[in-house]
């Protein structure tokens, strides 16, 4: 298939020649590409219309892979928040990163969260790489790596910009009480942290978000995008919800952790196609403000679908389709995600990628389409392959997962090969699981002892990228046996 061509318009030729070399943004105001970055929390690798559902509507997020390329093999950073989120933000895979378990703060009085692990002023972030370069930077959503008050604020990490849960505890109401703006708390009116309210928080900060997007289009921008959906409590607004009510057998949730709900499943898809439409109302603003063709939007997702099943019921949704695991694991369930990426008229519409990327590859990725460099990172750029030249693609030798949550936890991938160690806390020499996903995608025959030498290979390069764990690893012990929401 013949790749589009440029548009030779008036606008296009001048962004062209501002581009030397790969991408080079230009240093003019309104001619860098902006950046929408959204990333879905909870969201597994089979929960988009585009990926293979069938269950849950999501058509604009499908019309997106449509329009642009879908990675068939996209990873998160880990398979929970936090640690997830600060691969993504500073470039690092887990045997780096600082954050590596969902560490809480205590809450500093009372009705107010305190917090994840603040993410710590040295760390490199997308945000600080973008605004150096003149843009605009705003988040709207959940942050999970520092409240306000602690060197982990968003604020302080590169962004002009927040609204949302700097918490991610307060995140599992989407009718809380507060939001934070910037530094300062909004009150929700009629919400009091219950069943429902009047303000879903979901569309309040899909609200702020497309404010941001209008109030910056005439200048180059960043937009963060860290939605709260899908992930729990099960809480739609009622008309939401109603779409899919009656569609299914239900057996209702009565808890003991979320929010009840009488209607699991169709609540679960209505908080899907919520988001979807969220997304949709973000493409139609850029399109009517002018800025399609020179706005690069990507979506991906935190980590794998819950493993709640009497809230969400994964098996009826098929919702990681073939994989092993969920949240909370390093099989490939909890950590393969949809990545989507479009750029009108520079991304190929209807592509699909199997190279392996990581989301550690984002930061690298963006700072290089605004036309600067994302250091001290283990993420490289897939810009090469996004418009076509997969032949100057650099391409990872092998991902690496370290996570300090359930139980402790390694991973690896390196080609066709997998490679596991589980439950590192009560045994540090665990002994690696090996896997061929190209034979076995279901992660099912471990064939470690077949292939010592793959074993052994995949082990030393563990050894080698590992640094002195994480913060959470000092407050907890050599592995955390945090099993946090």
């Amino acid at each position: 298939m013949e790749r589009r061509q440029f548009l030779q318009s008036t606008a296009g030729a001048a962004l062209l020649s501002a581009l030397p070399a790969q991408l080079k943004a230009s240093d003019a105001p309104g001619q860098q590409p902006n950046i929408v970055l959204i990333m879905a929390d909870d969201l597994g690798w089979n929960e988009l219309g585009c990926y293979g559902q069938k269950k849950i509507q999501t058509p604009h997020l499908d019309a997106l892979a449509r329009d642009g390329m879908a990675f068939t093999q996209a990873y998160a950073g880990a398979p929970v928040c936090a640690p997830s989120r600060c691969s993504l933000l500073t470039g690092k895979h887990g045997g780096h990163a600082y954050v590596r378990d969902n560490g809480e703060l205590e809450n500093p009085a009372p009705g107010v969260f305190g917090g994840q692990t603040p993410l710590p002023p040295e760390e490199p972030c997308i945000a600080k790489a973008l605004k150096a370069q003149g843009y605009r930077t705003g988040c709207f959503g959940k942050w999970g790596l520092g409240t306000s008050g602690t060197v982990g604020d968003p604020l302080n990490h590169g962004f002009d910009r927040f609204f949302g849960y700097h918490c991610q505890r307060h995140a599992h109401n989407l009718y809380p009480r507060y939001l934070a703006d910037d530094r300062e708390h909004v009150l929700l009116e009629g919400n009091t942290r219950g069943l429902a309210g009047e303000t879903y928080a979901p569309q309040r900060i899909a609200d702020e978000m497309l404010a941001f997007a209008t109030e910056n289009r005439e200048r180059p921008f960043f937009l963060y995008y860290p939605t709260v959906l899908p992930h729990l409590a099960l809480q739609a607004p009622d008309e939401e919800v109603a779409a899919y009510r009656g569609q299914w057998v239900e057996t209702p949730y009565e808890g003991p952790y979320y929010q009840p709900h009488p209607t699991p499943r169709a609540c679960y898809a209505a908080m899907i196609s919520f988001m979807d439409r969220q997304v949709g109302r973000l493409l139609s603003l850029l399109s009517s403000l002018g800025l399609d063709d020179n706005t690069v939007v990507l979506f991906t997702s935190d980590n794998g679908t819950t493993y709640l099943k009497d809230e969400v019921d994964y098996e009826f949704f098929e919702s990681v389709g073939p994989l092993r695991g969920l949240k909370g694991s390093v099989y490939e369930g909890g950590i393969r995600v949809p990545l989507i990426a479009r750029w009108p008229v520079r991304i190929e519409a209807g592509t699909r990628s199997d190279m392996l990327v990581a989301n550690y590859d984002l930061g690298a990725t963006v700072a290089e389409i605004a036309g600067t460099s994302f250091g001290n990172a283990d993420g490289s750029s897939i810009l090469p392959t996004l418009l076509g030249n997969e032949h100057n693609q650099r391409k990872h030798d092998h991902l690496i997962w370290d996570f300090a949550g359930y139980g402790g936890q390694l991973a690896i991938r390196r080609g066709p090969w997998k490679g596991v160690k589980r439950d590192m806390r009560k045994e540090p020499e665990a002994p690696l699981e090996l896997y061929n996903l190209a034979e076995d995608i279901g992660e099912q025959e471990n064939i470690a002892e077949e292939h010592p030498d793959v074993v052994a290979a995949l082990e030393a390069a563990l050894l080698q990228e590992r640094t002195t764990p994480g913060v959470e690893a000092f407050r907890f012990g050599a592995y955390s046996d945090s099993n946090s929401h």
